[in-house]
């Protein structure tokens, strides 16, 4: 899953737990209301039709309401999950990054370079942001294909994809 959809997931996720919160707030009103209703007709007039009606009710409301906050407890629980999970990736990818680009002996500016070229800027926009001739930045992501053994961009890429794919629960398969 991209990062984007996990992201919306997890707005989609904030959303809903937003309106059930207001929904279990209306409810749980609803169920004070109808409870101190209940109470108050029993004290005055006893047990009968309407407010046995008005109890069953309450009692639903009760019973909505607490499934309703298991609900949000739910929602609650995997927005966490989500957030903790795209921070271990980021988190992975990164030490990842600096790992690779210490073993390849990256300069500090071959080590930028590279590092625009795998959030995906073009040569011109990293020359841009570097303040530099966009034929230095070609010259030092050459460097930088060499040191990692790539030819271009894609390579580089599917290099830090293919390491963060092979985790201890998914190694590579072996070649016969």
């Amino acid at each position: 899953m991209e990062e984007s959809d996990t992201k919306n997931r997890i707005k989609a996720d904030r959303r809903r737990a937003s309106i059930l919160a207001l929904v279990l707030s209306l409810q749980a009103l609803a169920s004070v209301f109808f409870i101190a209703d209940v109470a108050q007709d029993l004290r005055w007039s006893g047990l009968n039709l309407h407010s046995g009606f008005e109890a069953v009710v309450a009692f639903a409301l009760i019973v909505g309401t607490t499934f309703g906050s298991l609900q949000m407890r739910q929602i609650l629980n995997r927005i966490h999950q989500a957030e903790t999970a795209m921070s271990v990736a980021s988190g992975a990818f990164f030490d990842l990054i600096e790992v690779r680009f210490a073993e390849w002996g990256l300069t500090p500016s071959e080590a930028e370079v590279a590092l625009f070229t795998l959030k995906g800027l073009d040569t011109a926009d990293i020359a841009t942001a570097r303040g530099a001739a966009q034929g230095t930045v070609r010259a030092q992501l050459a460097k930088v294909y060499a040191k990692a053994g790539v030819s271009s961009r894609g390579q580089l890429t599917s290099s830090f994809i293919e390491d963060l794919l092979m985790t201890p629960n998914n190694p590579a398969p072996e070649a016969k």
